[in-house]
């Protein structure tokens, strides 16, 4: 790497890739003919009244999700229109909607309104869903009582296992309903074990290549000498732990070894000094990269933030040695932020001057932005709604003659936030690079990164990854 690296052309975990294993929420969707009391059903098992119900068919025309849970264990529930056979216009692309939604999920929950018994268009829906091969649970819905049993008995002849009769106006038989469709959702992927810390303070990794003033901050932050500071370069061997109160609250601060790029030909103690260094990031949940502003940007530099970017940890950037900085020099270094950190200027950024102690205090507000964004969640209605409105006004462009459509997406995790989006098609970088950009732009994330990945139903029942390979089911 130059000295003039930039920024912009590195990879991190922010942009998605179409093949990328990915842990998300399981989906279920919500799927029937008109008016069999679909969105009647979502409000009942969200808990709240979103979805639009009225007592004429065609109320509910685009697919939409909401976050849901039973028994601890979260999905995003689907909403869709209703779905109507040989019909043309506006009711056929509501129900191409539907068909969508069906593809995209883990488990379809079939409604059917048991009072009227089957229909042609549900038997015609049924042949539909089978194609797909994703699991179906039968909800025989407007049972209100046990006089209207019988009736869900006679939908056994849809031929899609047991029918569970339920009312959504009165909530009967829902419980039994869900457990159902959590009997048929993927099993869960286990959560990798990480430091958390619950309720304890904030860790903060204070990292950057050698002899930027790491030790020199934190005892000027300690108010006491805590670590060995000198002019050699790579005095501090070890992580060091120190609990130190600022803002009124108490931080957990790791100082580490100054990271060097080409650590695989270090030798002896600045080899294991690195090594230390990539397992205080991992402890740390947001890290404080310091930058030596009295010298030119280099390729370690570079290297750091990019580390920090990967490991998915919130940042911030703190340009130490502000006090000797001339106007000829700051004229240039701003040149240098524009030009090689184009691609973190979501980065909260803090001059000081641990030497002197200017604007140290400056960081606890930088640090408490950071964190808030790395752990911010936006539920899957507010994220649809945004989405469905970003599209409209700039549509993904065509790739190989088609263009992609975005189903709908989810936030499946937080810390950093990473954002699924379920698509017909890839989407490509710059594109997704203009989702993340805006999503920053609506919602704010300053100080963390953003992952955004894609799932992709390329045709009718198959997932194509981004690398080429095709397969049969949707990528867990």
């Amino acid at each position: 790497m130059s000295e003039n690296t930039d920024l912009s052309t590195a990879s991190g975990p922010h942009e998605g890739e179409g093949g990328e294993e990915v842990a998300t929420k399981p989906v279920v969707a919500v799927v029937g003919r008109p008016n069999v009391g679909k969105s009647s059903l979502v409000n009942r098992i969200i808990g709240r009244r979103e979805a639009v119900v009225e007592d004429v068919p065609g109320v509910t025309r685009d697919r939409v999700a909401y976050d849901a849970s039973w028994q601890g264990r979260e999905f995003t529930l689907v909403d869709t229109g209703g779905w109507e056979t040989s019909v043309s216009g506006l009711a056929a692309m509501v129900a191409r909607q539907a068909e969508y939604a069906a593809q995209a999920a883990d488990v379809i929950l079939f409604v059917v309104d048991a009072t009227v018994g089957v229909t042609d268009t549900d038997e015609a829906v049924i042949r539909v869903l089978r194609s797909t091969k994703r699991p179906v649970v039968l909800a025989a819905n407007k049972v209100d009582g046990p006089l209207q049993d019988a009736d869900a008995l006679e939908l056994w002849n849809l031929g899609v296992g047991e029918p569970h009769p339920v009312s959504a106006l009165h909530g009967r038989g829902s419980g039994d309903l869900l457990d159902a469709v959590l009997a048929a959702l993927p099993e869960e992927a286990p959560r990798e074990e990480e430091e958390t810390d619950e309720g304890g303070p904030r860790r903060v990794a204070l990292i950057g290549r050698p002899n930027v003033g790491k030790s020199s901050l934190l005892n000027r932050l300690a108010g006491e000498d805590r670590v060995v500071v000198d002019s050699v370069a790579g005095t501090t061997r070890d992580a060091v732990d120190e609990l130190i109160e600022l803002g009124g609250q108490t931080w957990k601060f790791i100082d580490t070894a100054g990271i060097r790029r080409r650590f695989r030909a270090l030798q002896g103690a600045d080899y294991y000094a690195t090594m230390r260094t990539g397992t205080a990031l991992e402890r740390a949940e947001v890290a404080v990269v310091l930058l030596d502003v009295s010298e030119s940007l280099a390729d370690q530099d570079i290297r750091v933030i990019e580390q920090v970017v990967e490991s998915g940890r919130a940042l911030v950037l703190a340009f130490n040695k502000w006090d000797l900085l001339d106007e000829e020099r700051r004229y240039y270094l701003e040149k240098e932020i524009d030009r090689q950190l184009g691609r973190v200027s979501w980065a909260p950024r803090v001059n000081i001057s641990a030497r002197t102690g200017r604007h140290v205090e400056k960081l606890v507000p930088a640090l408490e932005t950071s964190l808030g964004s790395w752990d911010t969640r936006i539920s899957t209605g507010r994220l649809n709604s945004w989405l469905k409105e970003l599209v409209a006004a700039t549509p993904p462009p065509v790739r190989g003659g088609r263009q992609p459509k975005i189903l709908f997406a989810t936030q499946a995790d937080v810390r950093p936030p990473h954002f699924i989006l379920f698509t017909t098609g890839f989407l490509e970088e710059n594109y997704r690079r203009f989702i993340e950009r805006r999503l920053r732009e609506d919602f704010g994330f300053e100080g963390s990164p953003i992952k955004l990945s894609m799932r992709i139903r390329e045709k009718k029942g198959s997932l194509k990854a981004s690398k080429g390979s095709v397969r049969s089911d949707w990528k867990r």
